[in-house]
């Protein structure tokens, strides 16, 4: 069976193939550390991760870059508004990052390059595209560069736009020739840290945004690799800007360019303006486990906007819950669901209508509909006590799980909380009291502070009892 891709772009689903046999390069976009995780970087981050697991499953070799975007003006800015330094800001947010992905089980990239280290690379192109004709230093004598896009012809064929269609920045004063040129290379600023800024042939700076990649993706992968992965808001101007670059400085660059949707809330795109923000500490608070929200961000077709709203997570559960009772019971049923647990020795396991589904261009949702449909044969053949056909079942369930990584038996998956007994007691005591005097609003909240915690309660005759969820 072939694997599609949907090419953004060709804007056309097409079958994927490899520049080497038996071998992958992806690079994707990662995170510029400015600020902790929302719910959209796990998303993307999260896209790729399957990807790679699919691709795994069929037999290539993957190479899976993710570059991380430690210089940066939102950086700086922001550094300087906590009154600390750029650096620290950036490996503190990094951290957060690789703990949230870490959660959700997403594994780390074979690469992570970081901007700073490839300072080098990028002042290599910037030289080459000078050299070329395709960039120049600013006019005013800056040590400002910009990329000229009226010298390269192909501009705008990622987004299949023309330039002169094109809203062009009216920044003209920092020595640009036309308005929809861009920085290559951004002169040091007063006030800046010194840390921020590198040598170069053109005065002191630091990279501009779309460089960066360019020279991670190459330094990593060659000038010519197979796919270019990240969010749908990167597509213009930053993935316009950085196949560009690449290509007028002679690379081949990324065969296919893939783009995942984003994550609206209650029906609209999320906003920190709008109050819909959805951080990923805020998705953490629902399920430390992590395993019910890698689900939830598992249920749109890549490519489609992801919608959150109020309960989703709990949802996310109430299906995890139904996987774990239906593997459970294989097994009370005597049903060996062991050969499900290396999906990737063989296609077959999956059967024929996971495989084609995730060769369609990775459609994890009709896999999902696929899992649970097969969860549903798996207890019919329990119920009849047709143990090799709940045998078949279950080893095809236990292989999707574990191509999409959300087994909760796995044992990354395993419960661990930590909890307090003698603050639970004191808890329930506090509780018993306010229900004592009737004040039931109290009682309510410290239900709510004991569920919060990962403990249920249960009101006996004579006490008051209480489990680990």
């Amino acid at each position: 069976m072939q694997l599609s891709l949907y090419d953004s772009k060709r804007q056309e689903k097409i079958s994927f193939k490899s520049i080497a046999d038996g071998e992958v390069g992806i690079y994707v976009c990662g995170p510029t550390v400015q600020s902790a995780p929302h719910a959209g970087h796990l998303r993307s981050a999260l896209v790729y991760d399957v990807m790679s697991n699919w691709m795994t499953a069929l037999g290539y070799r993957v190479t899976l870059v993710r570059n991380v975007t430690d210089i940066d003006d939102k950086i700086l800015e922001n550094a300087k508004q906590q009154s600390i330094d750029w650096q620290i800001l950036a490996k503190t947010e990094e951290a957060k990052f690789s703990s949230a992905y870490a959660q959700i089980a997403i594994a780390p990239a074979t690469i992570e390059p970081h901007a700073t280290e490839h300072i080098e690379g990028m002042l290599r192109i910037i030289a080459s595209l000078i050299e070329r004709g395709h960039a120049y230093q600013a006019t005013d004598g800056s040590a400002n560069v910009y990329f000229a896009t009226g010298s390269w012809s192909a501009y705008g064929e990622l987004t299949n736009q023309k330039l002169e269609d094109m809203d062009g920045s009216d920044e003209t004063a920092a020595g640009k020739r036309a308005p929809h040129d861009f920085a290559l290379w951004k002169a040091a600023k007063p006030g800046e840290p010194e840390t921020a800024a590198w040598q170069s042939p053109w005065g002191l700076g630091r990279p501009g945004w779309h460089i960066e990649c360019s020279a991670m993706s190459t330094d990593a992968l060659g000038e010519n690799f197979d796919i270019h992965g990240g969010g749908l808001d990167l597509r213009f101007p930053h993935h316009e800007n950085e196949l560009a670059q690449s290509r007028a400085a002679g690379f081949e660059y990324a065969n296919y360019w893939v783009h995942n949707g984003l994550v609206n809330s209650n029906g609209t795109k999320m906003s920190k303006s709008l109050g819909n923000f959805v951080s990923a500490e805020d998705l953490f608070a629902q399920d430390p486990r992590g395993l019910a929200i890698r689900y939830y961000l598992l249920t749109a077709q890549y490519r489609a906007n992801l919608e959150y709203h109020d309960g989703i997570i709990d949802e996310a559960k109430a299906n995890i819950e139904r996987i774990e009772n239906f593997l459970r019971r294989s097994i009370d049923a005597g049903v060996d669901v062991s050969a499900g647990q290396d999906s990737a020795a063989t296609l077959t396991l999956f059967g024929d209508k996971f495989a084609e589904a995730m060769n369609d261009d990775l459609n994890v949702p009709a896999g999902l509909a696929i899992l649970h449909e097969s969860i549903r044969e798996g207890n019919a053949a329990i119920d009849a006590r047709e143990l090799v056909a709940a045998e078949h079942a279950a080893t095809r369930v236990a292989s999707i799980l574990n191509v999409l990584n959300i087994n909760p038996l796995a044992p990354h998956w395993a419960r661990k909380v930590e909890i307090d007994e003698v603050l639970v007691h004191k808890l329930i005591d506090d509780r018993n009291a306010a229900r004592a005097r009737k004040d039931f609003a109290a009682a309510d909240a410290i239900r709510d502070e004991l569920t919060k915690m990962g403990v249920s309660i249960e009101d006996a005759a004579e006490k008051t009892n209480w489990s680990v969820n």
